[in-house]
């Protein structure tokens, strides 16, 4: 899906393998997701053959080394393109899942694990028949990492985990989940993470909690009561954790935005579908000024957000993107993506919150960006710093 009005010109950041990928995703998006979204929508989860089917199609892990199963392509941008199409098609909910995999949990598991870590987990999350989540968020613990409460204490060959975590995306279907816990009350340097498997005794996953949108995506709390983690599934060294997850933060922040931007243009391109077919006063409600004002100011902020994402996916790429630059991506996309929700809907009418339209999952699905994987607020505070206030 496309938008008529963009006049950025050609983007430069793919190459024709990238685009030959881009094909083999938008496949895999109609012939596996768009027949079962709805029925994922009402169930408020995927089916587990989701990701199975995703690893056949190579669309997982890319950075997985060949004797583990993977392509060993680090190259983020093909992370960034199957973000892309399934915002476009209007699937954030179901793409997310996918996205945590690669964007965010797929780190920890490439960088920090030691070769007998990466044998007993990559093939798995790589091939799609182990699902992984990140579990940060704690229900008194948000954006600030340092109020994490969760507590490991080493006991021989293991810790002992306990704690709660919620907001857990992939919660319900998780095989594997990276736990941030304290290992000592030092602010920053006590923080460590685990990978927890969901069979350890004492691990149980709550509710698939009731949210606003992204009803296609599993989101739970979670809970450890005298976990024993085998020490062989710490993360990198003990008291490493906080730098371990600031590092990983701007991938994840880049990869929201870009699924930001994707998602605003897909749902433009519908509402000007929409404009040029309803009728009000016996013309296309289009061709009305107020609605060609609108849709002339969205269409330009997209322009510019695409330009701005684009340069930056290619800056990740060569390994070359700051966290300011990211947390600017992130802040701006997601806010302009509310925005163009908000917008489109009310050019949709009383329809536009009818959830038979898709205008009206936009709006819902799209209200979380601004808060998860740092907040508008906190974004702003890291741009704040670097200048120097």
């Amino acid at each position: 899906m496309s938008i008529q009005t963009d006049t950025s010109g050609p983007r430069t950041i793919y190459d024709d393998e990238h685009e030959q990928f881009r094909s083999t995703v938008k496949q895999f998006i109609e012939t596996i997701v768009t027949p079962n979204f709805e029925r994922w929508e009402q169930e408020k989860v995927v089916d587990r053959t989701l990701f199975t089917a995703a690893g056949e199609h190579g669309m997982l892990l890319f950075g997985t080394p060949e004797q583990y199963g993977g392509a060993g392509v680090d190259d983020f941008r093909f992370n960034a393109i199957l973000d892309e199409e399934f915002g476009l098609a209007g699937y954030a909910s179901t793409g997310l899942g996918i996205a945590l995999q690669n964007d965010v949990v797929g780190p920890y598991f490439l960088e920090l694990t030691s070769d007998e870590q990466k044998q007993r987990w990559l093939p798995g999350l790589t091939d799609g028949t182990l699902i992984g989540a990140i579990a940060m968020t704690e229900p008194g613990a948000g954006s600030d990492l340092s109020g994490i409460r969760s507590r490991a204490v080493r006991d021989g060959d293991h810790y002992v985990l306990n704690g709660a975590k919620t907001f857990i995306s992939n919660g319900q279907n998780c095989d594997v989940v990276i736990v941030a816990a304290r290992t000592s009350e030092d602010k920053h340097k006590g923080l460590s993470l685990f990978v927890v498997e969901s069979d350890t005794p004492g691990f149980e996953k709550g509710r698939n909690l009731d949210k606003l949108g992204l009803h296609g995506q599993d989101t739970s709390e979670l809970s450890f009561t005298d976990v024993r983690v085998p020490a062989e599934n710490l993360l990198g060294a003990e008291g490493s954790g906080f730098y371990q997850l600031m590092h990983n933060l701007p991938q994840e922040r880049l990869s929201l935005a870009v699924t930001a931007v994707s998602s605003a243009e897909g749902v433009l391109a519908r509402t000007l579908e929409y404009v040029n077919e309803r009728k009000a006063f016996g013309r296309p409600i289009g061709t009305f000024q107020n609605s060609r004002f609108i849709l002339a100011e969205l269409a330009t902020e997209l322009d510019i957000a695409r330009i701005y994402i684009d340069h930056c996916v290619a800056q990740h790429a060569r390994g070359e993107l700051t966290a300011v630059r990211a947390a600017k991506a992130k802040w701006w996309t997601t806010e302009l993506q509310v925005r163009v929700a908000d917008r489109c809907l009310q050019l949709h009418g009383g329809y536009g919150y009818m959830r038979e339209y898709p205008v009206s999952r936009s709006f819902a699905d799209a209200r979380i960006q601004t808060i998860y994987g740092g907040t508008t607020e906190i974004m702003k505070e890291i741009i704040g710093k670097d200048l120097g206030l």
